[in-house]
């Protein structure tokens, strides 16, 4: 029998269906083909029973997104628990066919059906056209997990500088569009850390508190140099973020904005090209010149780099940029070498602005840029809504 030659029975689907992708979608296309099609979706509690973990997306979002799919007649939470958490409806609504895809094809289902007089049938897990197969469990392995750049401010985090003069830290949330390179001033240490504690995304709440614990963890007791908790809050907040230091590891203040211009300034202006990683051994500490002055200087130059961002001022975010590095190198001489500034000075008539990242000795430079620079990486700035 055809599927065709079935229409308008009533086809029933029970599952979780959560984070909704392409093979949801092409499973619901192929259920309909058999009638009318009623989707029972696994409650928030459910899920958590026979998973141990809960959705990433709760049953009222669930249910909203399949209700939106024109394939689907109708949809609801199913009221029961465990495997067949659907039985209730099943036994109440008596329809026609119940379709599963192979993977979803139990006993316990197939018993239920031939005890009501159900039509079992199983569905091979078949993509749309030339879309790659999905599934809920690949997806969750897929490296979501951001990267970070300081855009100015970097030391100020740290107590010993922002104790001489206080000043903030600048920094924007990458989407991971590159495999950037190891000890190369990206937070790949700390991003290291959150995909230890989390997996390969973020997990969801308040972004203070999660950068917290990322932090905490980052720099657990007895940790010798500490990592500046700007690697923490770059990588879990969204878009730019701008924290201010006074004299201790957490900022006395945090301000984040995702406002799409100033997210878009920063992305056409931004160039990063690969240097050699940092070697080891390699201490940005070993010669460091700690005065006031030189704190102030990197807080000021932060600060002008801040006004310059919210301005979309190109000429004076190069300019804030460029000197913003240069307190950083008047702090700790160390961070560049002969290589580096080599390196540096064929863009020196042509960028705006430059800086390494992170705290030198390799990774990339960074340029503010009008034109394009040839072999340079473009990023892509993280919102919270994608």
């Amino acid at each position: 029998m055809t599927p065709s030659s079935l229409v308008p029975s009533r086809v029933f689907v029970s599952g979780c269906y959560d984070m909704l992708h392409s093979g949801h979608v092409a499973f619901f296309e192929s259920a309909a083909a058999y009638g009318d099609l009623t989707v029972a979706l696994g409650s928030d509690a459910t899920v958590f029973g026979l998973k141990q973990r809960l959705p990433v997306n709760n049953q009222d979002e669930r249910l909203y997104m399949v209700r939106a799919l024109k394939c689907v007649k109708e949809a609801f939470i199913s009221t029961g628990s465990g495997m067949l958490d659907f039985e209730p409806e099943l036994r109440a609504l008596k329809p026609d066919v119940f379709v599963v895809n192979h993977d979803g094809d139990r006993p316990e289902k197939r018993a239920l059906c031939e005890a009501l007089g159900i039509r079992y049938v199983v569905l091979e897990r078949i993509p749309f056209a030339d879309l790659p197969p999905r599934s809920t469990t690949a997806l969750r392995t897929v490296d979501q997990m951001p990267y970070r750049i300081d855009l100015a401010g970097g030391w100020l985090d740290q107590p010993f500088v922002s104790r001489l003069h206080p000043g903030p830290v600048i920094v924007i949330s990458l989407e991971p569009s590159h495999a950037f390179n190891e000890r190369s001033g990206m937070a790949t240490s700390t991003r290291n850390r959150a995909i230890e504690l989390w997996g390969r995304r973020l997990p969801v709440g308040n972004p203070e508190k999660i950068a917290r614990t990322l932090f905490a963890y980052d720099n657990f007791p007895g940790t010798q140099v500490i990592s500046g908790s700007q690697d923490a809050l770059g990588i879990v907040y969204p878009g730019l973020t701008i924290a201010h230091y006074k004299g201790d590891y957490w900022p006395t203040r945090i301000e984040n904005t995702e406002r799409e211009p100033l997210l878009e300034f920063i992305e056409s202006s931004l160039y990063l090209l690969p240097l050699a990683p940092r070697v080891g051994g390699f201490d940005p500490l070993a010669e460091t010149h700690l005065t006031p002055a030189h704190a102030r200087a990197l807080a000021d130059a932060t600060h002008a780099c801040w006004e310059a961002i919210l301005s979309r001022d190109i000429d004076a975010f190069g300019r804030a940029f460029r000197d913003s590095f240069e307190a950083q190198i008047a702090l700790f001489p160390g961070m560049v070498n002969d290589q580096i500034m080599a390196a540096l000075e064929p863009y020196r008539a042509r960028a705006l602005g430059w800086k390494l990242s992170g705290a030198g000795g390799g990774g990339y430079l960074i340029f503010v840029s009008e034109q394009p620079i040839e072999g340079a990486l473009r990023v892509r700035i993280r919102r919270s809504l994608e």
